[in-house]
């Protein structure tokens, strides 16, 4: 197989904002969070992250990366492998050590929230820590990793953290670390994980070179603000496409369809709960048109769907195998405008896929002038597979810390948002 790559680093197709390397937690309405579980080759948090050089920030070593393209589960497994064979050759033995884990540790699990790190440690290393030279190796796993478009989703969730952090009213200065850790050895022949997040990020991609298959369950995409202009004029909306998806399939249904699935029950399956993917009440998927399940197919894509295409393709073939037997709801606002009401909510629930999209009903003190940041402006969501999270290759453990484990109040985390 070939790996087509360009040398030149240069900015990917949007312009984010260069900063500090210290981000601003956002809100915390999702409820559920990871503790700590000691892993066999490493301890999770900020215990493990050496040496940070103020040199630049993750927001920008997200732009420094040089662009490859896979188009096949193969390439984008063995360009993920060199990526991380060249970013571990950057790191001393006991960072070597601090980003490994057995692939069947449980660590995986409970080190990954819509919490901030500071409330819950994660594993590996603190990306904001490391050298110039190591970040960059660092968000070039991610990009190897990545489509274009997902790829260009996380740097400006990444990106817009930044934003908060540089322009925000809050004085939280300690939130803006996102770690990365591998499980199991990174081969094309053997399954490995990628987990990679902060507090409005958290990626678990599975790789498997034997059974040729990669999977995103579970994982967390979370935005404030979700609209905000760079000081050059450069708008900046990273969940634009997902609200434009959720609105196509929204706009596609009949009047009484939309009765049928805003009268529905929203669910919530947060980060860090075992989850019973109680699939509540709303439209069903065999209610539905063609037309309108390949618009909900394509909805669903932006969380299941961040590789290559074909291992998207596989993905969402076995997604429509159970529409049929999926649920969706929604509740708030109609039409995508962000300069009227509170935002959405939905949930899409079934056999093979569970998304919950949730808008946060405050800014968590993130306030800034002229600019949403709750409600359209701050959105938590959660991508999982009741039937293959984390490829089977360990069970959810239940959250230990900051109510996790569904202990936490219906509105919200330790700062109601």
């Amino acid at each position: 197989m070939t790996k087509t790559t360009d040398t030149n680093k240069r900015p990917r197709r949007r312009q984010i904002l260069l900063g500090t390397s210290l981000f601003l937690v956002g809100g915390l309405m999702l409820s559920g969070c990871a503790g700590t579980t000691s892993s066999s080759s490493a301890t999770t948090g900020t215990s493990t992250s050496t040496g940070a050089t103020g040199d630049v920030t993750v927001a920008q070593a997200a732009t420094e990366v040089t662009e490859s393209d896979s188009s096949t589960t193969a390439d984008t497994i063995t360009n993920t492998t060199e990526a991380i064979t060249a970013f571990l050759d950057t790191l001393s033995d006991e960072q070597r050590e601090a980003v490994t884990y057995d692939y069947d540790d449980e660590t995986k699990t409970t080190s990954w929230s819509n919490f901030p790190t500071t409330f819950v440690d994660r594993a590996g290393l603190d990306v904001a820590d490391l050298t110039e030279e190591q970040q960059v190796a660092a968000l070039q796993v991610m990009e190897a990793l990545l489509s274009d478009d997902a790829y260009e989703t996380v740097s400006n969730i990444i990106a817009s953290d930044q934003y908060l952090a540089d322009n925000s009213s809050s004085d939280v200065a300690t939130l803006g670390q996102y770690y990365i850790a591998f499980f199991g050895d990174a081969s094309d022949t053997s399954a490995y994980e990628v987990q990679f997040g902060g507090h409005h990020l958290g990626i678990n991609a599975t790789l498997d070179g034997t059974a040729d298959a990669i999977t995103f369950a579970p994982t967390h995409l979370g935005v404030q603000p979700a609209d905000w202009t760079t000081e050059d004029g450069t708008e900046v909306q990273a969940f634009d496409g997902i609200y434009t998806d959720a609105f196509a399939f929204y706009d596609s249904l009949t009047a009484e369809q939309q009765e049928t699935l805003t009268s529905g029950e929203v669910t919530m399956c947060a980060p860090g709960d075992t989850c019973e993917f109680t699939t509540g009440s709303g439209l069903m998927g065999s209610d539905l048109t063609d037309e309108q399940r390949e618009l909900l197919l394509d909805l669903i894509a932006n969380w299941s769907g961040m590789a290559d295409e074909e291992s998207a393709a596989a993905t969402r073939a076995e997604i429509e195998a159970t529409l049929d037997d999926t649920v969706i709801a929604w509740s708030g606002e109609t039409t995508y405008d962000m300069t009227q009401g509170d935002g959405i909510n939905f949930s899409i629930s079934g056999p093979n896929v569970y998304v919950g999209f949730q808008a946060q009903d405050g800014s968590a003190g993130a306030d800034i002038d002229g600019v949403v940041t709750s409600g359209w402006g701050h959105v938590h969501t959660i991508y999982r597979d009741p039937s293959n999270d984390y490829a089977n290759s360990v069970e959810q453990q239940a959250a230990t810390g900051m109510g996790g484990g569904g202990g936490a109040p219906a509105g919200g985390g330790p700062d109601g948002n």
